[in-house]
Parts: C-alpha cells; structure tokens; sequence
C-alpha cells in the first residue's frame, strides 16, 4: 500500500470511528428502529433513509452547512423546543401502550403504513437537535480539519458506519424475536421507550429554556 492510499484509508477510519462513537448509544431514533425491526415492518426503508439522511447531513456539516448553523443560533433553539414536543407526544404514545397489556403482542398491534413510518423516522431524525451539534458541526469540523481531496473519504467512512449500525439494528432486533413473543416484553419496551423519551424532551426542554 502506497503512502497516498494509506493516507485515505486513515481519513476513512477516522471517519468511521468518529461516527460510530455518535451513533451507538440509546436515543429516540436507535430505539424507534429497533421497535420496527423487531415487528419486522417497513425495515429495509428506514434502515435506507436514517443512513442516507446521516450521510447527507455529514457532507452537509463537511461542506460548511455547521458554520451556517453557528451563525443562527435561533433556528437551534427552534429545531429543540419541535424536538422536545415531538419526543414527549411519542413518550406519552408509548407509555399508553404499555398501560394496556392487551395490546402489547406484536400481532395485536395496528401495522403502521410506510409513510407514517418514514415520516416518524423523519422526525425523531431532523428534530434531534443533537444530529445537528454531532452529525452537522462536530463532524464537519473534524471533516473541514483534512485536506479537500480527502474529505469524500472521510464522509464514506462516516456514513459507512451509520448504514452498517442501522442495519445491524434494524435487522438483528429479529433475533429477539422470541422473547418478544410475550405481552410483558413488549409492555417493558414500550415502558423503556416511553420514559426514555420524556426524560429526553426534558432535558431539551430544560436546556432551550436555559434551566
């Protein structure tokens, strides 16, 4: 391997890391996936655009879009206050759900069209804040730090791990298939999601408001 490729690998790996080390923790997003994976509904769509719109959003922070967003401070505050009101109306969805036992197997439950599917991966995706401050800022810093001919690898590596976590979450939650063939499972989850979410919008609530 010659010293240019090597180079390029480096800056991929870089990106790789980077973005693995952002994605892979318990946000609204991982466990809206992982709910859909283990229903075995719309996967392969919202594995295919919660990669692509990261892919998007990191060339788009590569390609200036964080200085854009440092330069108006209130469309953050905006993006927090749609996302803390957004994870408190799908908390709240959930919690009634595990308040009902009747409804927790997955066969008992209403599918859910692809468009509202998508439309919900949407939402928990572009009123994150935080997909703004890591995936637009923190990783068009480091992007804008390479050198211009390297920066499309850094991205491919960026977004390669995005698409390789969603899949593995998506499509691996169907190994936990069995032990979600019980109500309570699914009353557990859905009790997880539900308080995960409230103490998300919380917290954006709390930091709009300067608490």
């Amino acid at each position: 391997m010659n010293g240019e490729a090597a180079q390029l690998l480096a800056v991929f790996g870089k990106g790789f890391a980077l973005s693995a080390a952002l994605i892979v923790a318990i946000g609204a997003q991982n466990l809206f996936v992982l709910r859909q994976g283990l229903r075995r509904e719309h996967v392969f769509a919202i594995v295919l655009f919660c990669g692509s719109a990261d892919a998007l959003l990191i060339a788009a922070g590569v390609a200036g879009l964080g200085a854009l967003l440092q330069a108006v401070p209130g469309l953050t505050l905006w993006l927090t206050l749609g996302g803390a009101a957004f994870l408190a109306w799908y908390g709240i969805g959930a919690l009634r759900r595990a308040l009902h036992p009747a409804t927790m197997a997955v066969e008992l439950q209403p599918s859910m069209s692809l468009g509202r599917a998508l439309a919900g991966c949407a939402a928990f995706t572009l009123l994150n804040p935080h997909v703004y401050l890591d995936t637009v800022l923190l990783m068009g810093a480091v992007g804008s730090s390479v050198q211009p001919a390297s920066r499309p690898w850094f991205v491919a590596g960026a977004a390669s791990a995005s698409y390789i976590w969603f899949t593995a979450l998506g499509y691996g939650a169907r190994l936990l298939t069995p032990v979600f063939a019980r109500p309570i499972a699914w009353k557990l989850l859905d009790l997880g999601v539900g308080v995960t979410m409230l103490v998300l919008a919380a917290a954006l609530l709390m930091r709009a408001l300067n608490l």
